[in-house]
């Protein structure tokens, strides 16, 4: 440790644990995206509320830049400290704090892993319906700063819907408690929804108190075998309208490819060049009926051609892991990702354009595409051939973005649906936010942080 500014924060906070290897260094200093070299300038891991205070104190004093991290499985750069940052991981904190049955509430550490949080949830006979593939390492104060949807958005929407409060530090260490749980609370503005997806640039969450809801009725999951892109939406309605959805998920051929390459299990006995995962509330024989029905009206229609509904609580898990194995399956690629949005409604047309628009500009290259179809959100992984230079593999990706950009916003779309802007997307958020709205964001940043010490870099630039 030679830097004399880590010496002054370690005499700021003489009980904080401090990481300079440089193997830690490059651990905690990149996320998912893997296209930055990281270089923080140390690693202070927290364990109180007070350390956290201590360090952004010391931060502001000392004009350090500060990177919060949680279990950097973001895909946008959000959590990159790529420039002499200083990460605040909060890994250490990561407690059950305490469960209100009348409320309904459970308050956590935030940088407890969510997976944790949905065993801490079920103790009490409840659960916390947000869920994602990386809940084994995503912490719940990350969710919170993305705003994270994941795969059961369709029925319980974003984590914004769930927090019901916020415990923040700001760049000055003032410790701020937000909407303190209350259902109603019309008291000027709400600062909890505002640090909800902000991507760290306005505070550090420390605590958050989430909503807890009853376990869904008995559920069956299905895989449908689809015979082209077109039919998707059309298989969508046939099942919402006969059946109360948990979850609808496509996608390719390919991403089968990679996810059974990688020990997931495939069920046909032929390949089909599109998949649905779809799970549905079935408690009874109507409930069973009812997806019997939708299958058979798809199957009449020539929309599906194949299916298979789980028998057991592991051949669940098995045809889930044939989605929610994608990420890691393609991880060795280095896929450069887009994760974009628009309204139920205008998915047909998007789809249609959007699957051309690629299909032309990579020829060579393999597209994975999945996506959580219920809500409008569409991911669309690209893989960097071996022959290929990252940094040529990135330009040309990065010139397809802003085409793709460009039909987002004929359709009011959003270049980010439940990944944040950070450092991949913060070019292209002019298609989603217009002039006016980013200059207010940039004022409400100044505001909260004014010497733009937070997370600089991300979303845009001060």
């Amino acid at each position: 440790m030679n830097d004399p500014r880590l010496e002054s924060l370690l005499q700021a906070c003489p009980g904080l644990r401090l990481k300079t290897d440089p193997a830690d260094l490059e651990h905690y200093g990149r996320d998912w995206t893997r296209r930055w070299t990281p270089a923080p300038l140390g690693i202070a891991l927290p364990a109180t509320v007070e350390e956290v205070q201590a360090v952004l104190r010391w931060a502001s004093a000392q004009k350090v830049a500060v990177v919060p991290s949680g279990g950097r499985t973001g895909l946008s750069g959000g959590a990159v400290a790529a420039n002499g940052e200083l990460v605040l991981s909060l890994e250490r904190m990561n407690k059950a704090l305490d469960f209100n049955a009348v409320d309904r509430t459970l308050t956590v550490q935030a940088g407890m892993p969510l997976e944790a949080l949905h065993n801490a949830a079920l103790e009490h006979g409840l659960i916390y319906p947000v869920d994602f593939a990386a809940r084994g390492s995503c912490t719940i104060g990350g969710n919170i700063a993305t705003n994270a949807g994941g795969i059961r958005v369709i029925r319980y929407g974003n984590t914004r819907e769930w927090v019901a409060g916020l415990k923040v530090v700001t760049v000055d260490g003032e410790v701020l408690e937000l909407n303190k749980g209350l259902i109603k609370n019309s008291s000027g503005y709400d600062f909890r929804q505002l640090i909800v997806g902000s991507e760290g640039t306005l505070g550090v969450i420390v605590e958050a108190t989430v909503r807890l809801t009853d376990p869904p009725p008995a559920s069956n999951v299905m895989l449908l075998a689809l015979p082209s892109f077109e039919v998707l939406m059309q298989v969508f309605s046939a099942f919402r309208e006969r059946l109360q959805l948990e979850a609808f998920e496509f996608f390719t051929d390919l991403a089968v490819r990679h996810t059974t390459s990688h020990g997931a299990h495939y069920p046909f006995e032929q390949t089909y060049p599109y998949y649905v995962v779809t799970e549905y509330a079935s408690g009874d024989e109507a409930g069973e009926a009812a997806a019997m029905a939708a299958f058979e009206h798809c199957a009449e229609q020539g929309w599906v051609l194949d299916g298979v509904i789980s028998a057991s609580v592991e051949q669940a898990k098995q045809i889930w892991r044939l989605r929610e194995g994608i990420t890691e399956a393609v991880a060795r690629h280095k896929p450069y990702k887009n994760d974009v949005s628009v309204r139920i409604s205008a998915m047909p047309a998007f789809l249609a354009q959007t699957q051309s628009l690629i299909g032309d500009a990579y020829p060579h290259f393999e597209v994975v595409w999945f996506g959580h179809i219920g809500d409008g959100n569409l991911h669309i992984n690209v893989l960097k051939p071996d022959d290929t230079s990252d940094a040529d593999f990135v330009g040309q990706c990065e010139h397809v973005t802003k085409l793709l950009a460009q039909v987002l916003a004929r359709y009011d779309g959003s270049i980010s649906a439940e990944h944040g802007i950070g450092l991949v997307k913060k070019p292209y958020l002019s298609s989603t936010r217009s002039r006016a709205e980013i200059a207010l964001m940039q004022g409400v940043k100044r505001a909260f942080d004014p010497s733009g010490l937070l997370n600089p870099g991300k979303v845009f630039d001060a």
